[in-house]
């Protein structure tokens, strides 16, 4: 009996999952004028100012080109953004629609929720970087230098923040406060964060300033994988990655439980 009733559970939970999964994949994808257009247009001025025009007159950084030296960068500012905004919007809106009753008195387990709506910011994030790549092919040749170091920042850096997202519509009691975290803490920690320069082109004390942006971390292991160049050693990035994608995963299933934001 024990052994159906867990058989049974797992079966709801991959149901649930596939279905919340899906239900976030769509709409994405229904929208896509607004979630994945506007990345793709505004990384496209950011290669054909920045890297085409700019980058002329800058030279090379490391040994790369200023357009390659950016591309990692770029790719993965948009990965953050994109991973974040789907989450915070979406679990807010169903928060705010009170949809999320349904799920709360359904037999779904806490993580099955959160891992749903993550997931859909880590495929829609896939996709606007893929894009990207694609539209920063046109500009320079890009070849993945390391697959594996790759696939894994960019996953840990999707979950991370999409973890961080749906932490932030947990607490968020109106639309104005899923804004304040991308517009006055993600954006300027993401320009901060070595996108257009190299850690070594600053004063000692921004230098220094730097090691404690933990999106700086990212972007240069993420750099590595992709032309094989960094300021910090990789190791670095993975432990702290790691790390904060599992304190998030416990702060978020303990808001689940505590039904904070979510339970009147």
């Amino acid at each position: 009996m024990s052994d159906h009733n867990t058989l049974h559970h797992k079966i709801i939970s991959r149901i649930a999952f596939a279905t919340i999964l899906r239900k976030e994949i769509k709409r994405f994808l229904r929208i896509w004028p607004q979630t994945i257009l506007p990345p793709a247009v505004t990384t496209s001025l950011y290669f054909l100012i920045f890297g085409a025009l700019i980058g002329k007159r800058i030279g090379t950084i490391d040994g790369l080109s200023y357009m390659d030296f950016i591309v990692p960068g770029v790719v993965l500012m948009s990965v953050i953004n994109s991973a974040y905004s789907n989450v915070v919007s979406s679990f807010f809106s169903t928060k705010f629609q009170r949809n999320i009753e349904e799920l709360i008195v359904s037999p779904v387990p806490n993580w099955v929720i959160i891992a749903g709506y993550c997931g859909g910011g880590v495929v829609r994030s896939a996709i606007v970087g893929s894009v990207i790549l694609l539209i920063a092919n046109l500009f320079t040749e890009i070849q993945i230098q390391d697959w594996a170091i790759t696939v894994t920042i960019f996953l840990l850096t999707a979950i991370t923040f999409s973890l961080a997202g749906f932490i932030n519509a947990t607490f968020a009691r109106t639309f104005d406060d899923i804004a304040i975290i991308p517009n006055f803490v993600l954006t300027p920690l993401s320009y901060l964060g070595g996108v257009f320069y190299s850690i070594h082109m600053l004063p000692e004390f921004w230098q220094k300033a730097s090691l404690v942006n933990p999106i700086f971390y990212m972007i240069n292991a993420f750099r590595y994988g992709v032309v094989g160049k960094s300021d910090i050693d990789i190791t670095i990035t993975l432990l702290l990655l790691t790390s904060l994608m599992i304190i998030l995963i416990a702060f978020s299933l303990w808001l689940m439980h505590r039904g904070t934001g979510i339970r009147s």
